[in-house]
């Protein structure tokens, strides 16, 4: 697969029941938001790619064993790879399990517009709570934020406030923590107090509301780079906003 910079995209929501045709939604809303594309592809448990000619019916008998099998574009040179799994309740938070939708797509093909119509559409597939839509190198940014010993410090190298590990948030709800362009269900953006003409005018910009209700906001017109001082002082002040994100407030 190419090593070009990727786009990951997650959400999260409530658990799977294989009755309740989210799988298909997710996957027909991804190839909805992008044109062109058909994931029927998957990998078998030799390791090889296989086609997918009927590849509705597959997923609808797959997921007897896992929520999302995996399924990709086979492209390459720009491939477009989406998955699902259930996550315990020991590491939800609330105590809750929840189901996860993950994909990758490359940055390239990915601007602005194409990352908020697929978030949306998988997020709103899904039935998420909360999701986000970030550069691939996010990951390590986020993993410098989560506090991890009650003495540790206030602040990441980068100067952003420290967060709580998702297992001690109070409800599946809130979200972890900000990405590049983020989905907030109703239920989310209730609790965060989202939006609130006072604060928000500029979020609301780049943000647009979902046929669900819930809210896709983007932080930055270009993606979101911790290198840059503009997009670091959009992402301080967009925490700053929202304290209940990372559990370090509550309303």
């Amino acid at each position: 697969m190419t090593q070009n910079k990727q786009l990951v995209l997650i959400t999260h929501g409530t658990t799977f029941e294989r009755t309740d045709g989210r799988a298909l939604a997710v996957v027909r809303g991804m190839e909805h938001a992008l044109s062109g594309l058909r994931l029927e592809q998957t990998v078998t448990k030799t390791r090889q790619m296989s086609l997918l000619p009927r590849r509705d019916e597959w997923l609808s008998d797959a997921t007897k064993e896992e929520p999302l099998p995996f399924l990709c574009n086979g492209d390459e040179r720009h491939p477009v790879m989406i998955s699902g799994r259930q996550k315990s309740a020991r590491l939800g938070a609330g105590g809750q399990a929840s189901f996860e939708v993950h994909a990758n797509l490359p940055l390239d093909v990915a601007g602005p517009q194409a990352a908020t119509d697929v978030l949306e559409a998988v997020a709103e597939g899904a039935q998420a709570y909360w999701g986000h839509a970030s550069p691939d190198d996010y990951g390590l940014e986020i993993s410098e934020q989560f506090r991890r010993s009650p003495d540790g410090p206030e602040r990441s190298r980068r100067g952003l406030p420290m967060l709580h590990l998702p297992w001690h948030l109070r409800a599946p709800e809130l979200p972890h923590y900000l990405g590049w362009v983020n989905y907030w269900s109703a239920a989310t953006a209730s609790m965060l107090g989202f939006p609130d003409p006072r604060y928000d005018a500029a979020l609301l910009t780049r943000a647009r509301r979902t046929a669900s209700g819930g809210w896709v906001v983007r932080l930055t017109d270009t993606p979101l780079d911790y290198d840059n001082p503009t997009h670091l002082e959009t992402l301080l002040r967009t925490y700053e906003r929202f304290p209940e994100i990372g559990g370090r407030v509550s309303r």
